[in-house]
């Protein structure tokens, strides 16, 4: 008798053989109800084989819960591969394939009731019904004038249900269930105008060519390499064109949640006679619209799924193009198991299915520009912007030379920025200022005993947001009431210590009142859709100045914006992390490209206090590719990524000892037979060594394959007993040594 073996649902990973009854249709990738002990569970199936010979015979499978299997066989591959890779336990992957609403058979499709009329009542039959029943006849009446004939039950309004079956008995209509979709999209979406396809440059034609012939012979993984305002996304757009054409499906992944609204508009405006076909997943849908959302793409209804990384696991049948936006951006790997990393997980979903892939930046990840150089990637290059516009000024601005200019502490905004606002504003341009950092001051210190307030959970200092005139961690989002007086000296002359974006926006509300201001980060983008419609009213001219963090430094196209400040560049590059450099880099480059999109030059002003780091220099003359040869000449000479795989080890606990003894014996048994070429660092505090109350030390692993790396670390683990408080996570490919 064949057996199925089935991953229970819940937080162990229990995994076990069942016995199939006859006749029983199930396949790998159901989801399926079995017994556990004197209850019923529900689990996925993972795989089928023949019963080997036992002395004891197998349970059998109790019920099927979906009729047809809900992770494909590619899927299901793919995720074997990411728990494998990435040493994650299967039950979490098959969490990130299946979501939990899909899984929880709490939900379910939305339905609703409608009386539907096949063909107009005769005359006589309508007669005697106004004469004897004039309820009856005044709906007979409405859904005459319907279109198609249909209305919705709940809409005939209250003491209806007496006559709609009094008129269903006789035979005169039909009331039937539908399912309705609940639109992520339908609230306060502004109408969507269709846009035609653009005449491409040459660039841009060749690009578009290499994409379909991949598409129709699915090949290596195509980077395109195209500058700021080059024309990507019209590149994209004809490339799915081409897909859909030829009958397949489009994933279109974004590496922030909110980039996704502007994305779906851009496609929607071009897919406009299908605009139903288009689906979103990412976090922020409610279980209802997920669920929706997901079931239309499994069922084929959506052919274009567009979100961030966990859309990455869309079930779209006859997939031909996987596009990944902005493909540098680390927002793409998971901080939670499974640890995977989006980019790389399309790459592989593109090898399985197979279809084409392709990764799209102005600034790409060193690791896959290094595949470009060793062959393993093919490179597509926009290096003139689409409109022929020039790409925009970059000015530096020494903040040192500033503030002995200014004659007073470090100012927020230069003499030179502040004179190219007035300046934009006196010629009804727009402008951009970008800030990485949010609320108002970045501490409370007092300036007599030096006291700074802390999180008593994180190892950093709590930030002042003024709106709410709260302390607050951005680690763990603890609050505390601003203290009037130091609590250590109680010195009533504690200060605020440097700005964020809401210190920006009151200074610029004094220095420019005329103007209309608007600011994007995480505190003033609570409500569902605050940001598209801030960025609605921007492009509708409502708006002078945009503030924001890395929010706006991508994938934003407003023409009539001239001016983009950088008000602080060092944020970010000096830091414990070897991507440091590359980072700030990326995202120097990435907001200056918000500048001169239109038909008007772009001027970029760039505040630092170290003018002359190769990352601000290099982002300065837009040269990637000096910037890179640079980098990548130093990550080779200490083997690091691209060079080698790095991994990290981390140990945490609420008790600081305990977390530190148990990395120090799992270092030792690391160091017993590790494969050939692994580096093992030292096991050292974490750069925040407390966060969220628990403190934490760390281990960096490098070596030159991944595989042996990431199996070297799980025998150890599985033959290691963690004390109850610690807990012990194992990130490969790591993007955060924090």
């Amino acid at each position: 008798m064949p057996n199925a073996r089935v991953l229970i649902d819940g937080p162990s990973e229990l995994v076990f053989d069942y016995a199939i009854p006859a006749g029983f249709p199930v396949q790998p990738g159901c989801r399926v109800r079995v017994p556990l002990r004197k209850k019923s569970a529900t689990g996925t199936v993972l795989s089928l084989a023949e019963s080997p010979q036992e002395d004891f015979a197998l349970r059998e499978l109790e019920s099927l819960v979906d009729p047809e299997p809900l992770i494909t066989p590619v899927l299901l591959k793919t995720g074997r591969w990411i728990a494998d890779y990435y040493g994650s336990s299967l039950e979490s992957v098959v969490r990130s394939l299946l979501p939990e609403a899909v899984r929880t058979e709490e939900n379910s499709a939305k339905t609703r009731r409608i009386a539907v009329l096949d063909a107009p009542p005769a005359e006589d039959v309508l007669a005697k019904l106004e004469k004897r029943a004039a309820r009856q006849h005044a709906l007979l009446s409405l859904l005459m004038h319907a279109p198609d004939r249909r209305l919705a039950v709940a809409d005939l309004g209250e003491g209806s249900n007496a006559a709609l079956k009094a008129l269903e008995k006789a035979g005169l209509l039909r009331i039937e269930t539908e399912e309705v979709r609940r639109d992520p999209e339908a609230d306060g979406v502004e109408e969507i105008l269709e846009s035609k396809p653009l005449v491409l440059t040459p660039q841009q034609a060749k690009a578009l060519e290499v994409i379909n012939e991949s598409i129709a012979t699915p090949g290596k993984p195509i980077l395109l390499l195209g500058v700021t305002g080059s024309g990507k996304t019209e590149v994209y757009l004809q490339a799915a064109q081409h897909a859909l054409d030829l009958g397949k499906t489009v994933l279109v992944l974004v590496p922030e949640i909110s980039l996704t609204p502007q994305t779906v508009q851009r496609f929607k405006a071009r897919f406009a006679g299908m605009q139903d076909k288009v689906a979103v997943l990412h976090s922020n849908l409610s279980q209802g619209e997920r669920f929706d959302e997901w079931h239309r793409i499994r069922k084929g209804v959506a052919r274009i799924v567009i979100g961030a990384r966990s859309a990455v696991f869309a079930p779209l049948p006859d997939l031909g193009l996987i596009l990944v936006d902005e493909e540098h951006e680390n927002s793409y790997k998971q901080e939670n198991p499974p640890r995977y990393h989006g980019r790389d997980v399309a790459v592989l979903r593109a090898a399985f299915e197979p279809c084409a892939v392709v990764l799209g930046s102005a600034t790409p990840s060193l690791e896959s520009w290094q595949n470009t150089r060793s062959g393993k990637y093919h490179l597509v290059r926009l290096d003139q912007r689409a409109d022929g516009q020039s790409m925009p000024l970059v000015r530096v601005v020494d903040m040192k030379l500033e503030a002995m200019k200014q004659k007073g502490p470090h100012p927020i905004l230069s003499d030179r920025l502040r004179t190219a606002l007035e300046r934009r504003l006196e010629k009804g341009e727009q402008s951009i200022l970008f800030l990485n950092r949010r609320g108002f001051a970045r501490s409370l210190q007092c300036p007599k005993c030096g006291h700074v307030c802390q999180c008593p959970h994180c190892a950093v200092a709590l930030t002042y947001h003024r709106t709410d005139d709260r302390l607050v961690c951005h680690v763990c989002g603890h609050q505390a009431v601003v203290p009037r007086k130091c609590p250590e000296c109680h010195d009533p002359s504690i200060v605020l210590q440097g700005y964020g974006t809401q210190k920006v926006e009151d200074v610029l509300q004094r220095l420019l009142p005329k103007a209309k201001f608007a600011r994007i980060d995480a505190d003033a983008m609570r409500r569902k859709h605050a940001l598209r419609d801030t960025l609605n009213a921007f492009k509708a001219h409502k708006i002078d100045i945009l503030i924001g963090t890395q929010m706006i430094a991508k994938g934003l196209h407003f023409p009539n914006v001239t001016l983009v400040g950088i008000l602080n560049a060092d944020v970010g590059l000096h830091v414990p992390d070897f991507r440091a450099g590359e980072r700030t880099f990326q995202l120097l480059t990435q907001v200056a490209g918000r500048a001169g999109r239109g038909e008007l030059e772009g001027e970029v002003i760039v505040q630092t206090f170290t003018p002359h780091s190769p990352s601000i220099q290099y982002a300065r003359q837009h040269d990637f590719d000096g910037f890179s040869d640079q980098e990548l000449e130093f990550r080779q000479q200490f083997s690091f990524p691209p060079f080698a795989h790095c991994a990290v080890l981390t140990a945490r606990s609420t008790h600081e000892r305990r977390a530190e003894f148990t990395l120090q014996t799992l270092h030792r048994r690391l160091l017993e037979n590790a494969p050939p070429h692994l580096n093992i660092g030292e096991p050292l505090p974490s750069p925040l060594v407390k966060s969220h109350g628990q403190f934490r030390f760390q281990i960096t692993l490098r070596g030159p394959a991944a595989r042996p790396l990431s199996r070297h670390v799980q025998q150890v683990l599985e033959k290691t007993s963690l004390p109850d408080d610690v807990t012990v996570v194992f990130d490969m490919d790591a993007q955060n040594f924090s």
